[in-house]
């Protein structure tokens, strides 16, 4: 069995293999997946990594770690996918310092359908301090509650239009 080089990353293979098991190349395209990882790296980590779709050697998601990360599963500083985790997160589901998602749960601040953190924004919201259609915490502001506490966070946070959410929502 002889080794060749990948037509797409130049790294060795061998001349069976139906696709790069390096970076996921099949001849015609990428058969299973995608993978970047940038040369630059801070903290022993990629400055930017992206990764999509399995890795065909173990028949595992691809998981893209990196200060940024862009993947179906991603982890980094700033993380960008399907499921995110990190500092700064962006996902379907989003788990970090700062989440925004379809679920986000935030350390910090979350902003999603649903919303879990310190400070909670979404349209089911837990939190100290949460706005949404449902707000559910210390200081809840949404259709169900109206804390005067979270109106004032909310209006300096937002502006003054929160105010004027929270007269239309009094009953």
């Amino acid at each position: 069995m002889a080794l060749v080089n990948c037509q797409e990353c130049g790294k060795e293979i061998s001349e069976k293999a139906l696709m790069c098991p390096h970076c996921g190349f099949a001849g015609g395209g990428r058969l299973f997946g995608y993978e970047y990882r940038s040369q630059t790296e801070l903290f022993g980590l990629p400055l930017v990594h992206v990764a999509f779709g399995y890795n065909f050697m173990t028949g595992r998601p691809r998981v893209a770690k990196g200060i940024i990360a862009i993947g179906n599963i991603a982890l980094g500083v700033v993380a960008v996918g399907g499921v995110a985790f990190g500092g700064i997160t962006f996902g379907g589901v989003a788990i970090g310092l700062a989440a925004l998602g379809g679920v986000a749960i935030g350390v910090l601040l979350a902003l999603g359908g649903l919303a879990i953190g310190i400070v909670a924004i979404g349209g089911c919201a837990i939190g100290y301090y949460a706005l949404g259609g449902a707000a559910i915490g210390a200081h809840p502001l949404g259709g169900n509650e109206q804390d005067p506490e979270a109106v004032e966070f909310f209006k300096r946070l937002l502006g003054s239009w929160v105010e004027k959410l929270a007269k239309t929502g009094q009953r």
